[in-house]
C-alpha cells in the first residue's frame, strides 16, 4: 500500500513536471516593461477606445461640413394636364407658341411630359450655431483623448497586477517545492528511526500523509502559475501563455504630497473639466439660436419633353437668403435653461470627483503603509518559524520531541512562507493602486515617454 502511494505521487509529480516544462517552453518570456509596451498596442480595450477616439474625431469634420456648400443633383419626370404646370413646363422647355395662348389650350391643355435636370447649391455665410458646434466637437475630441489615456492607465495597472500575480504564482511554486523537500526529509527521518526501533510506525504514516499534502499544494500552485501565464497573455491581446522574468518591479513609495498633487491633473479629471467647458459652449449655442442664418444659393436647370438629361430649355437662378426663426413655441428658452442646469450638473460632478479622488489617494497611501508593516511582520514571523522548525527537527532526531510536533511546526513554516509571498505581492499591488489612483502609474512604470 505504501509503495503504491509513493509510486502514485512520483507519477503525478513527473506528469506535472513534463506538462509545466512544455508550457514553459512554449510561453513567451517578457520583462514587465515589454509586457506593458505590448499591452499598449495589443490590448483589445485600448484598441477599441482608440477607434472610438477616431470616431469622435470625425465629428469635427461633420461639424465643419455645414460651412461648406451643399451641392445637389436631381432628375425629375412629370406628366400632367394641370393648366398651371403644363403652361410652366412648356415655358421651361422653351417651346411655348402663340397657339398656347388660346383660351381652350390654357383651360384644357393636353398632357405634357417634362424631364427636369437640375444642379443646385446652398452655401451658409453666417451660421453661429455651426461655429459653436465645431468648437464643441473639438472639445469633445480632447476629452475623449483624455478618456483613452485614462483607459491606458487602467490597463497598465491591470497588466502590472497580472504580471505580479504570475511572479507570485511562481514564488508559491517555489514555496511548495520547499515544503515537499522538507516533507520528504521528515519522511526519511521517520523511516530511519522506525528501522532502528526508535520511532513509531504511526509517525512514518503521518510523515507520508504530510508529504502527499505538500505535493497536493504543489499541484495547485503549478496550476495557478499556468493560469496566470494565460491571463497575462490575455491582457496583452494574445490567446497564448506569456511567462514573466524574475525581476524587481520598478515601484517605490513616494510622499503623499506627490500623489495628491499629481491626482489633481488626472486624465479623467481633465476630461471632466473639458466637458464642463463644453456645457458652457452648449449655453452659447442656445443663445445663438436667437440669431438668423444668412446664406447664398443657386440652381442650373435643363428641361425637355422628349428625353432624360435633355436640354430643350436652360435656366438658372441665384439667390441670397436670411432665415430667422422668430417664434418656435418657447423651445429656445427651454434649451437655454436646460444648458444652464447642465453646466451646474457638470460642475457638481467635477467637484465631487476631485473630492473622491483626494479621499481615494489618501486611503490608498495608508493602505500602502499598512501593507508595508504587514510585510515586515511576515518576514519576522518567517525567521522565527524557520528557527522553530530547526530546533524541533533537531529535538525529534534526538528523540526529544514527538513526530506530531515536527509536522505541526513544518505546517506553520509552510504557511508563513506562503504568507510572506502574499504580503510582498500585496505591498506592490498597494503601491501600484496608489499610482493608478493618483494618475502617475504611466510615469512610475516608465511608460510616459
Amino acid at each position: 500500500m505504501r509503495m503504491n502511494i509513493q509510486w502514485t505521487g512520483m507519477l503525478i509529480s513527473l506528469l506535472l513536471l513534463l506538462t509545466d516544462s512544455a508550457a514553459y517552453a512554449e510561453a513567451q518570456v517578457l520583462s514587465l516593461h515589454d509586457a506593458l509596451t505590448q499591452a499598449m498596442k495589443g490590448n483589445p480595450e485600448i484598441r477599441a477606445n482608440e477607434h472610438a477616439l477616431l470616431a469622435v474625431k470625425e465629428e469635427i469634420g461633420i461639424a465643419k461640413s455645414f460651412l461648406l456648400p451643399r451641392v445637389t443633383f436631381e432628375e425629375r419626370f412629370m406628366r400632367t394636364n394641370n393648366p398651371t404646370y403644363a403652361f410652366m413646363a412648356k415655358l421651361n422647355q422653351e417651346r411655348f407658341a402663340m397657339t398656347d395662348f388660346a383660351i381652350p389650350s390654357l383651360n384644357n391643355p393636353g398632357p405634357v411630359s417634362d424631364f427636369q435636370t437640375g444642379v443646385s447649391f446652398e452655401q451658409a455665410v453666417f451660421a453661429p450655431k455651426v461655429y459653436i458646434g465645431m468648437k464643441m466637437a473639438q472639445k469633445e475630441f480632447e476629452a475623449k483623448g483624455d478618456d483613452v489615456q485614462r483607459k491606458k492607465e487602467e490597463i497598465a495597472f491591470s497588466v502590472f497586477r497580472t504580471y505580479l500575480d504570475s511572479q507570485t504564482a511562481r514564488a508559491f511554486v517555489s514555496v511548495t517545492e520547499k515544503g515537499v523537500e522538507d516533507a520528504r526529509e521528515h519522511l526519511r527521518i521517520a523511516e530511519s528511526r522506525n528501522k532502528v526501533g526508535l520511532g513509531l510506525y504511526s509517525d512514518m504514516l503521518r510523515a507520508e500523509v504530510a508529504l502527499r499534502t505538500a505535493e497536493e499544494r504543489k499541484v495547485s500552485a503549478e496550476k495557478n502559475l499556468m493560469v496566470s501565464r494565460r491571463a497575462l497573455g490575455l491582457m496583452l491581446g494574445s490567446s497564448e501563455a506569456v511567462d514573466v522574468q524574475e525581476q524587481s518591479l520598478p515601484l517605490t513609495l513616494k510622499s503623499l504630497a506627490y500623489y495628491s498633487g499629481m491626482a489633481e491633473a488626472r486624465n479623467d479629471v481633465k476630461a471632466m473639466e473639458t466637458r464642463q467647458k463644453n456645457a458652457e459652449n452648449n449655453l452659447t449655442m442656445a443663445h445663438a439660436a436667437y440669431l438668423p442664418v444668412i446664406g447664398l444659393g443657386g440652381t442650373y436647370q435643363l428641361n425637355s419633353h422628349r428625353t432624360i438629361f435633355g436640354e430643350e430649355g436652360q435656366s438658372w437662378q441665384v439667390m441670397a437668403f436670411l432665415r430667422w426663426e422668430l417664434f418656435d413655441g418657447l423651445k429656445r428658452e427651454a434649451e437655454r435653461n436646460k444648458a444652464k442646469h447642465k453646466i451646474a450638473e457638470a460642475g457638481e460632478y467635477l467637484d465631487g470627483m476631485k473630492k473622491q479622488i483626494s479621499f481615494a489617494v489618501y486611503e490608498a497611501y495608508l493602505s500602502v503603509e499598512e501593507a508595508g508593516k504587514g510585510l515586515e511582520l511576515a518576514k519576522t514571523n518567517l525567521a522565527s518559524a524557520e528557527e522553530s522548525r530547526r530546533l524541533v527537527k533537531t529535538r525529534y532526531e534526538n528523540n526529544l520531541s514527538a513526530a506530531v510536533d515536527m509536522l505541526d511546526v513544518q505546517s506553520s513554516l509552510d504557511a508563513v512562507r506562503a504568507d510572506v509571498v502574499a504580503k510582498e505581492a500585496a505591498y506592490l499591488i498597494a503601491i501600484a493602486r496608489l499610482s493608478y489612483l493618483s494618475g502617475t502609474i504611466m510615469k512610475d512604470l516608465d511608460l510616459d515617454r
